[in-house]
């Protein structure tokens, strides 16, 4: 079984996206026995819903987030995960000052699926209003289309 952990700031708007999004995706295709898909935020308090705005933007994709709530970090075993998929650069250097161990296994998403890009941020939509979020969802889903055709 593969599995991916998908990180982000507070756990309640990119990463619970792209955790949701990719579960929903390996679920169409039948391959949900094939991928643990878990999401978690570097300062997340644990138990918070998802904001309004993510729920209402991944539903346009067919992906409810209603269930979700969020896990910090310091609650997962992220040593055992396959892969580690940041939102920003500074997510990822984050976690490998805590956890040097996960070299090798840590990126950001639009690292992961193209590492000649300049950008690498996914910039967080927290406090923005819905067109904002839909934008961060579009970005979203669209690396991790990619990313499933990699890994």
């Amino acid at each position: 079984m593969k599995s991916i952990m998908f990180v982000c700031t507070g756990n309640i708007c990119r990463s619970p996206m792209a955790h949701w999004y990719t579960q929903y995706i390996v679920q169409k295709l039948g391959k949900q026995n094939d991928y643990l898909i878990s999401s978690c935020g570097i300062y997340a308090n644990d138990g918070e819903a998802s904001t309004n705005n993510a729920k209402e933007a991944m539903l346009e994709y067919g992906v409810n987030m209603s269930n979700h709530r969020a896990t910090n970090i310091a609650n997962t075993n992220i040593l055992d995960y396959d892969l580690i998929i940041c939102m920003t650069v500074n997510h990822k250097l984050a976690i490998l000052s805590m956890y040097p161990k996960l070299q090798g296994k840590v990126f950001t998403l639009k690292e992961y699926v193209d590492k000649d890009l300049k950008e690498l941020d996914i910039y967080d939509p927290w406090g923005y209003d819905i067109e904002v979020y839909r934008n961060c969802a579009k970005e979203i889903t669209q690396y991790v289309d990619r990313l499933l055709q990699k890994f």
